[in-house]
C-alpha cells in the first residue's frame, strides 16, 4: 500500500511537473510570440521610413563637366581579357560614344524620329517597330515577334524629357547632360538604329571600359567614392535621407572639382567615362534560345562591387527604369 500511495505521490509530483512545464512553455511561447510582434511592428517602421517617397523634383546640383557626349572614341582590332576569370578574346576594330546617350540627345531623337514615322505616340508610351527575334523554342523563352514595342513611357515619374510642343521634345531643366533612362532595350535599340548605329556587344563593351589588362574598374584596381556613382558614394546628387540616388551628368567623374567635391579622373583606357556606376548600360546580344538581354557597368542603385567590368545583370527587352540607360556603337 505504501509502495503504491508513493507511487501514486510520484505520480502526481511527475503530472504537476508536466503541467508547471507546460504552463512555462506556454508562458515562454506567449513572450516570444509578443516579442516577435513587437519585433515585426519595429521592422515595419523601420522599412516604412527607408521606403519614404523619394523627392524627384529636388533641386538638382548644375556642373559643367567639360566631357562632349558626341564625341566617340575608337578602339583597335585585337585581344583583349574578358569576364572574371580573364578568358583572352578578340574584337574588330569598332568606334563607341565616350558617354551615355544623354536626356538631351535621346528628347532630339524623338522629336525628328516622330517626324518620319520612325515612332509614334500611343496612350502617352513611345512605341516603335521592332524585327524580331529569331524563336528556337528553349525551354523558358519568350517569343519576341516582329511588331510595335515600348521604347519608353512618357508617364514615368523619372521621366527627364518634357513637351516643348506638340510635336516636339527636350529635356527638363537641369537634366540635359544626365544619362537617359526608363528606356527598354528596344528603345535603346531603336535610337542606335534610327542613326544607323547599334548597341555595343558584351565583349565591345567590357574591351572599351577594360583596356587590353586585367583591371577590374575602368580606372585600375580599387574603387573610391570620387570615382563613381554608386549606392552610398556620398556624391553631390546623392542624400539617402531624403530623395535617395539620382544620376550624375555624363563624365563627372573626370579629375574636376565641382564646388567643395573633388572627383577623381575615372576615364577608361580609351577614353570613355561612367563604364562604371551612374546607369547600367544595354548591350545589343541577342543569344540563341533566350530573350533576355544583358546589361552592363552598374549604377547609382548597386554596391560598389557591383561596379567591375565583368558582372552582368540581364532583364525583358520590355524592361525599363530610372538606374538603366545605354551608349551606342558602330
Amino acid at each position: 500500500m505504501k509502495r503504491l500511495i508513493a507511487f501514486m505521490s510520484l505520480r502526481g509530483a511527475d503530472v504537476l511537473s508536466r503541467a508547471q512545464r507546460s504552463r512555462s512553455v506556454r508562458s515562454n511561447i506567449s513572450f516570444n510570440k509578443r516579442l516577435l510582434r513587437a519585433v515585426a511592428l519595429a521592422t515595419t517602421f523601420v522599412l516604412i521610413a527607408s521606403c519614404a517617397p523619394v523627392d524627384l523634383n529636388a533641386p538638382m546640383p548644375d556642373f559643367e563637366t567639360g566631357i562632349d557626349p558626341d564625341t566617340w572614341a575608337q578602339v583597335p582590332a585585337g585581344e583583349f581579357y574578358f569576364g572574371q576569370h580573364n578568358h583572352i578574346e578578340t574584337t574588330d576594330a569598332y568606334e563607341i560614344m565616350v558617354t551615355d546617350v544623354t536626356v538631351s540627345q535621346y528628347a532630339d531623337f524623338l522629336t525628328t524620329a516622330r517626324s518620319d514615322g520612325f515612332i509614334k505616340i500611343v496612350n502617352e508610351e513611345v512605341i516603335g517597330f521592332y524585327p524580331g527575334d529569331e524563336f528556337h523554342g528553349v525551354k523558358h523563352e519568350e517569343r519576341i515577334a516582329a511588331g510595335d514595342w515600348l521604347f519608353m513611357p512618357f508617364n514615368d515619374p523619372s521621366i527627364r524629357i518634357v513637351a516643348t510642343s506638340k510635336i516636339s521634345w527636350g529635356a527638363q531643366e537641369g537634366y540635359e547632360n544626365h544619362p537617359m533612362t526608363t528606356i527598354t532595350w528596344f528603345g535603346a535599340w531603336g535610337y542606335c538604329e534610327y542613326y544607323g548605329w547599334r548597341l555595343p556587344t558584351e565583349m565591345e563593351w567590357e574591351k572599351a571600359g577594360r583596356g587590353t589588362d586585367d583591371r577590374p574598374f575602368p580606372w585600375g584596381d580599387e574603387i573610391l567614392r570620387e570615382n563613381a556613382n554608386f549606392y552610398s558614394s556620398r556624391d553631390p546628387f546623392e542624400d539617402m535621407s531624403s530623395f535617395g540616388s539620382r544620376t550624375s551628368p555624363v563624365g563627372f567623374y573626370n579629375g574636376r572639382t565641382y564646388g567643395d567635391y573633388q572627383t577623381l579622373d575615372s576615364a577608361s583606357p580609351y577614353g570613355l567615362y561612367d563604364m562604371a556606376g551612374n546607369v547600367w548600360q544595354w548591350t545589343g546580344d541577342v543569344y540563341e534560345g533566350m530573350h533576355y538581354r544583358f546589361l552592363r557597368g552598374g549604377s547609382k542603385d548597386t554596391y560598389d562591387m557591383d561596379l567591375r567590368l565583368w558582372v552582368r545583370n540581364n532583364a525583358t527587352p520590355a524592361y525599363f527604369s530610372p538606374g538603366v540607360g545605354f551608349r551606342c556603337a558602330r
